[in-house]
């Protein structure tokens, strides 16, 4: 079933395509010009639209230029019924922007085809539209952890510091490297090498807040970003994700278990009037944090505060 707008400025016109959607199982809502139809469209989400031309106040032709002009969340399907059968005359009405036509008098076998032929166009935008959502999100998320990627994760802290400068609110960001993970991959392979970064990213997930994003950098390292976090909120959320992965062990396919370790860098912007520190300042700042974390040996956290 969809909702179809019906816009005719004579009542028994809007009747009649009323009946004939409704024996569809179609939805139809009325609008008597325009001005009407353009409040029915920004009031509840309408992707089908059948109009008169010639109406008061808002013509059809208006109507549907002002849907074209306008973003909305989904493509509206027009229909343009005209009393006008010049071919200038149709030409004029589909270079405003209307889908298809009617020509009055027409009969309700032909509306029926009409509306029937919008249907097929809204199921393929629908489909385009899923298909175009579904690749964004591929292109966003790492295939191996299924977290974010690096160029989502960037993406996502880059607007986190905004809002951040906007609210004077802090900010921090959680630099994390496996300690010693060449050794995994030279030891244990490749594969269990992936599984290992696979359960790490199980764990930064379970030990990280709901509103906290997570992205795989590179190879072993990962970024939590941590909006509206206090420096010390912050540490304690890393060494809760540390703790978390020294606890757990990787069974190997070979037999025994595998243990790991991992370090954090913590870097926090808390300072929000005045100058703030730019982005790459932030992850700097946390990769610093993490190179004096390595120094100490691994399983281990350390602090920036900008």
């Amino acid at each position: 079933m969809i909702k179809i707008l019906v816009v005719d400025d004579s009542q028994m016109d809007r009747r009649i395509v009323e009946k004939t959607l409704t024996r569809l199982g179609h939805d139809a809502i009325l609008a008597e010009n325009g001005e009407a139809a353009w409040q029915k469209i920004e009031e509840e989400p309408i992707r089908f639209v059948i109009t008169d031309w010639n109406m008061p106040l808002m013509d059809g032709i208006q109507l549907i230029k002002r849907i074209r002009s306008t973003t909305l969340p989904s493509y509206v399907y027009t229909i343009l019924v005209t009393s006008n059968s010049k071919d200038e005359d149709i030409v004029a009405g589909l270079y405003a922007g209307a889908d298809d036509y009617l020509t009055k008098p027409f009969n309700p076998t032909e509306l029926e085809a009409r509306v029937a032929v919008g249907e097929r166009m809204l199921a393929l935008e629908d489909g385009l539209m899923q298909a175009n959502n579904q690749l964004e999100k591929l292109a966003m998320v790492d295939s191996l952890t299924g977290l974010l990627n690096r160029r989502a994760i960037y993406k996502f802290m880059r607007g986190e510091l905004e809002r951040a400068r906007r609210v004077s609110e802090p900010i921090s960001v959680i630099f994390l490297d496996v300690d010693k993970f060449k050794e995994v991959n030279d030891k244990h392979g490749h594969l269990t090498g992936d599984e290992a970064l696979k359960l790490i990213a199980r764990i930064i997930k379970k030990r990280s807040r709901t509103y906290d994003s997570i992205g795989r950098w590179a190879g072993d390292e990962y970024l939590v970003v941590l909006p509206g976090t206090s420096a010390l909120d912050a540490e304690k959320v890393a060494q809760r994700i540390v703790e978390g992965i020294f606890v757990t062990k990787l069974a190997l396919p070979e037999g025994g278990i595998l243990s790991l370790s991992a370090c954090a860098g913590v870097a926090t912007q808390s300072k929000m009037t005045g100058a703030v520190a730019l982005l790459d300042d932030l992850i700097q700042g946390a990769d610093e944090a993490l190179y004096r974390a390595k120094e100490r040996g691994g399983n281990n956290v350390e602090a920036t505060l900008l």
